[in-house]
């Protein structure tokens, strides 16, 4: 038997290693394709946030009483050779060749284990990646809600009834297992991840893994500093945000898990949904919304537009904007600040990826999907169900997504969530100097006192690109 870890990096709430556990599984492998990453878009500062975590569970597994191997194959065919090589062996030694795994959303990821199912492998697959499980939450008709709203009413009316299932900490394997012991294949596999580690262009020291997470950071987050999430969350100078998603997006912390902390510490929290605990769990419900989305409609992850009517949208694509907006260069101090941001710490606040999607969707009219790339190659907590789903928001091409006419005004935004500037200066040093009532477009003030070459000129005109952008809209409708 084999217990094969993937997007579910954690003992906790993981259905897979407590089968793996309960049936006597003693070995546990994460089969790394660091080619089929890349191909995929994945950031380095994700890969190695991933790879700390394995160390972690390395430790973890040890005390349950599981091997665990490390593997390096080239991308999912490796997978699939491997696996198979696995099977055949243990058939030809008359063992066991269950193989307990968590299954993946993405459209490759159900392919590889269709393919494996197909051949014959004895794959156990559980869901673990939602609270509702993906494809019960549906209208009448059974078909997938195209609106967030119903969709969340019908999401915690079944929350309600039926309730939902967080699995305790599994036991170890055997019980002659000491607790802190780690066994060599264990050392030699952390010894291997560490060298791994090594290739990483970005390192995520800066964020806190899950074990510290869980440890205090996690309650006290549920328990106190939730209390202002509703007020603060659109102001993104305030430590107001939670900053799970980077353990979120690689399964390292478990939704059902959050959820049911955040239960027992406010037991009203759905019916009060004025309090500022359910706009933060508003935000889980978004993260369902995407991934139950994405269940139903798996070409999603093709490129392709969810409002098909704008598959004709005439594009500008100017690479060289394109070029400025990654790089944070657009005049636009708001929209400049976030990016550095992005490209600093692998991370940026919600409110301003809506900014810069907007900006860089309406603004420069630059298909959305050049910017969803960029987002995956640059985000710790890049996931693909709400990377699309936002960005498709943004663009006015996705399921329940902004109206076209809606066109975030940067200026307008900086003025309203960073209105005096602490953010923009965290992250554009050079405008340190410029007053509040001129940071958030700060040009003339710099040409008045002969220093406009410490910031460039605005690349786009807001109005005149607004209107270029609402013709272009209005062509395909």
């Amino acid at each position: 038997m084999l217990y094969w870890l993937r997007n579910d990096l954690r003992v906790h709430d993981n259905p897979a290693l407590t089968k793996a556990l309960q049936q006597g599984c003693c070995d546990a492998v994460f089969l790394s394709c660091d080619a089929q990453w890349r191909q995929h878009h994945q950031s380095p500062i994700q890969r190695d946030f991933i790879y700390r975590h394995l160390i972690l569970l390395a430790k973890q597994l040890a005390t349950l009483g599981m091997r665990f191997h490390f593997i390096e194959v080239s991308d999912f065919s490796g997978q699939i050779s491997w696996v198979k090589e696995w099977s055949e062996q243990q058939h030809k030694q008359k063992k066991s060749a269950q193989i307990f795994a968590i299954a993946e959303l993405e459209l490759n990821e159900v392919s590889r284990d269709q393919e494996l199912l197909n051949q014959g492998v004895v794959l156990d697959l559980s869901e673990a990646d939602v609270i509702i499980p993906k494809g019960q939450v549906v209208t009448a008709e059974g078909n997938m809600y195209r609106v967030f709203t119903p969709f969340k009413r019908a999401w915690i009316k079944q929350l309600l009834n039926q309730g939902f299932e967080c699995l305790a900490n599994p036991v170890p394997a055997h019980q002659e297992v000491l607790p802190g012991t780690l066994s060599t294949t264990n050392q030699e596999a952390i010894e291997q991840i560490t060298r791994c580690r090594q290739d990483c262009e970005q390192s995520s020291e800066a964020w806190p893994d899950a074990e510290l997470i869980m440890s205090g950071t996690l309650s006290n987050w549920i328990d106190d500093t939730i209390q202002d999430y509703s007020q603060g969350r659109d102001f993104p100078a305030l430590p107001a945000t939670s900053k799970l998603s980077p353990c979120l997006s690689i399964g390292a912390i478990s939704p059902r898990l959050i959820l049911r902390l955040l239960m027992q510490s406010h037991p009203l929290v759905v019916e009060q949904q004025q309090s500022s605990a359910f706009v933060w769990l508003n935000e889980l419900i978004w993260r369902e919304f995407y991934r139950h989305l994405l269940f139903q409609y798996p070409d999603l992850i093709k490129g392709r537009n969810f409002n098909r009517q704008y598959d004709a949208l005439q594009w500008r694509n100017d690479t060289e904007e394109f070029a400025l907006w990654c790089q944070g260069k657009t005049g636009y101090p708001l929209v400049d600040a976030a990016m550095r941001q992005l490209n600093q710490t692998g991370w940026m606040h919600n409110r301003l990826r809506m900014v810069v999607a907007s900006f860089l969707t309406k603004d420069l009219l630059i298909d959305w999907r050049w910017g969803e790339q960029y987002f995956m190659e640059q985000l710790i907590d890049g996931d693909f169900a709400a990377n699309n789903g936002g960005w498709q928001w943004a663009a006015s091409t996705g399921c329940d997504a902004q109206p076209y006419f809606r066109i975030f005004n940067p200026i307008r935004q900086s003025q309203n969530f960073d209105p005096s500037g602490e953010f923009i200066r965290t992250y554009l040093p050079e405008l340190a100097q410029v007053p509040d009532r001129h940071i958030h477009f700060p040009h003339q003030y710099l040409i008045d006192n002969n220093c406009e070459s410490l910031y460039g000129s605005a690349i786009v005109d807001h109005k005149q690109a607004r209107a270029l952008t609402l013709a272009a809209y209005k062509a395909c409708r």
